[in-house]
């Protein structure tokens, strides 16, 4: 039960909105209860044959004492009844007054209904807001470990048809609490007033439907879950070939991934076909199951009528008010399979928000305004997975001084990334410290630390946006002079302005419009303009034609005087000036020093060297 009105936490910041449905919604099942009432007197009226004698008599017996029974129900429409006719002078006038009756009660019924609905609407919209603002949020602060084990392509699910399912479940909870809940309650009273042996027959009878609904809502909870899982396998795999088609086509792998989409895509149909089956199931089954209960209502109260222990008016209203049951189950029964899903799809958006973020600021930490001294890694270790014995960086003690450049190298995975990347807080150390100027990293707020910080990936990540705001990504108050600049220094204002509206140029997704030099120079000329204290350069010309990468590494060089740079490469010749070298293997540093002196050790920096034919 917990579970089922957990989506609720979602509207603590609606809860004037939440009052105003809740309020609207009791009115609702008031006002339709009571309209129901009417047809009492409505059916007196036209088939009980009564006289003016009668009507007096009953008027001179006086207003009926209230109790709790069928007897007063009786007695009280008797009375008002009588009064109608005398006063309004015949049946007809009396049948017209009860007619405006019923319109007017019938009217507020629908407009109190209405008023529930306008105020559920900005709880429905803003919790699918808020809750989107939240995963975005949360999704850029949980570090860059989380998504290696994380499909994208799930994550965009959750964000976005998982979300969308609990919005239906926010309507479908409310309603399912206050509106039809309550409605069956005062249903029942009446009920329960005018024939208790009646109603005593229908408490008996319903838990028959209620455990069809709790079977049909436990299995509807787990395809749900299945059929999301599977969406996201699906988003995947169509973002996976949209940002591989290059290599797809390539490699002729069109038919293989078209039968991997389709095999995922059949498994989601026929999740879905089952989830949408199961779903359909539970409001025909429930008014199935009532109406049986109806029925057998209607022969039992038909007898007590033949019996004379009910008046045919009055078994009618009683049967009018138990007909009137199947709607709010059948949206009891419906609300309660959509709430399945919609806890379904909490649970998965539950393992976002609640997911660990081991990088977070403490509460003293300090601001770094300026680096002045050096950088030093203190016998660090670091593991992807926590308590895995696969370390990525074993023991690593190196000190960097400000203005000194430090090179990377090594095999491929030898975690000369990683080391990098420890630098701006995209990782957490398992063991030792990272420090700066003597603090460690893990004193010091995150954001202060990536401000000294600029980096140029081996993979140019640029934006579909244009020109001058991959620039000034990140950065605010820039001059256009100030991005010209930049991207004269990195070599790429000629082929900007060649662009059909130079600086204005929209550049596609992933920077799609330009070759692989235009997309690594303009992420060069970012990292230029923010003009940051420390670089990380990882492989940053790597995609460059020989003339572009001879220009750019000169401006590079340029740019890394007095600052402290860290320069990943595999290509050698790109390094020799570096003043340090660092050689890692398997997460470890095993030579160091500069070009000569790592070469006179005729180690593994010299193999290196020897394979790329480096003099």
């Amino acid at each position: 039960m917990k579970k089922l009105f957990s989506v609720l936490k979602y509207t603590k910041n609606y809860k004037g909105y939440l009052t105003a449905n809740v309020s609207f919604n009791i009115l609702f099942a008031v006002f339709n209860a009571v309209s129901l009432t009417l047809a009492m007197p409505f059916l007196k009226l036209l088939f009980e044959e009564t006289n003016l004698m009668e009507t007096g008599l009953i008027l001179l017996k006086g207003k009926p004492e209230f109790s709790l029974s069928a007897d007063y129900i009786k007695d009280i429409s008797n009375f008002y009844l009588a009064g109608l006719v005398v006063t309004q002078g015949g049946k007809i006038k009396a049948l017209i007054i009860i007619c405006i009756i019923i319109f007017v009660m019938t009217f507020f019924k629908n407009m109190f209904r209405y008023l529930a609905m306008f105020f559920i609407a900005p709880i429905r919209n803003g919790v699918v807001r808020d809750l989107r603002n939240k995963m975005y949020k949360k999704s850029m602060d949980l570090p860059l470990s989380y998504y290696s084990e994380e499909k994208k392509g799930d994550l965009m699910s959750r964000m976005t048809s998982d979300v969308q399912e609990i919005e239906w479940s926010i309507m479908q909870t409310l309603e399912m609490i206050f509106r039809e809940p309550l409605t069956v309650i005062i249903l029942f009273s009446l009920m329960l007033i005018i024939s208790t042996k009646l109603t005593l027959y229908i408490l008996i009878l319903l838990p028959i439907a209620a455990l069809f609904i709790v079977i049909l809502g436990k299995s509807l909870k787990n395809a749900s879950r299945k059929s999301k899982e599977t969406l996201g396998g699906l988003i995947s795999v169509i973002e996976e070939t949209l940002g591989s088609l290059k290599v797809i086509k390539a490699f002729s792998a069109m038919n293989p991934m078209q039968k991997k989409f389709e095999d995922i895509n059949q498994t989601y149909y026929k999740q879905s076909v089952n989830v949408y089956r199961k779903t359909d199931l539970s409001s025909p089954l429930t008014e199935v199951v009532v109406t049986g209960i109806l029925m057998f209502i209607l022969f039992i109260g038909g007898s007590m009528v033949f019996t004379g222990e009910l008046t045919g008016p009055l078994f009618m209203t009683y049967f009018i008010l138990a007909s009137q049951l199947i709607p709010p189950i059948k949206q009891l029964t419906t609300s309660y399979s959509n709430i399945q899903k919609g806890v379904a799809s909490e649970e998965r958006i539950d393992k976002i928000l609640l997911a660990d973020n081991v990088i977070i600021d403490k509460p003293n930490a300090k601001e770094i305004l300026n680096f002045t001294k050096e950088i030093e890694y203190k016998d660090l270790w670091f593991a992807y997975h926590k308590g895995d014995d696969g370390h990525v960086l074993r023991n690593i003690n190196l000190k960097i001084q400000k203005g000194k450049t430090i090179a990377l190298v090594g095999q491929s995975g030898s975690g000369k990334t990683t080391l990098a990347d420890m630098l701006p807080r995209f990782y957490e150390s398992d063991k030792g410290a990272l420090l700066i100027d003597g603090t460690d990293i893990k004193d010091l707020t995150t954001e202060s630390v990536r401000k000294h910080i600029g980096v140029v990936t081996q993979e140019s990540i640029l934006f579909n946006d244009t020109v001058k705001n991959n620039i000034i990504f990140g950065m605010q108050n820039v001059s256009e002079n100030d991005v010209i600049d930049a991207a004269k220094i990195a070599n790429a204002h000629e082929f900007i302005m060649q662009l059909p509206n130079g600086y204005n140029t929209i550049i596609g997704d992933r920077g799609g419009k330009l070759s692989g030099g235009q997309r690594q120079r303009l992420s060069i000329a970012r990292a230029i303009l923010k003009n940051p204290s420390i670089l990380i350069l990882d492989e940053a010309t790597s995609a460059l034609d020989t003339e572009s990468e001879k220009l750019v590494q000169e401006a590079l060089t340029n740019l890394m005087k007095n600052r402290t740079s860290v320069v990943i490469a595999h290509r050698l010749s790109t390094i020799a000036n570096a003043d340090e070298i660092v050689v890692m293997n398997r997460g470890e540093i095993i030579e160091r020093g500069n070009h000569e002196q790592l070469l006179a050790l005729n180690g593994t920096y010299k193999k290196l060297c020897d394979m790329q034919s480096f003099k």
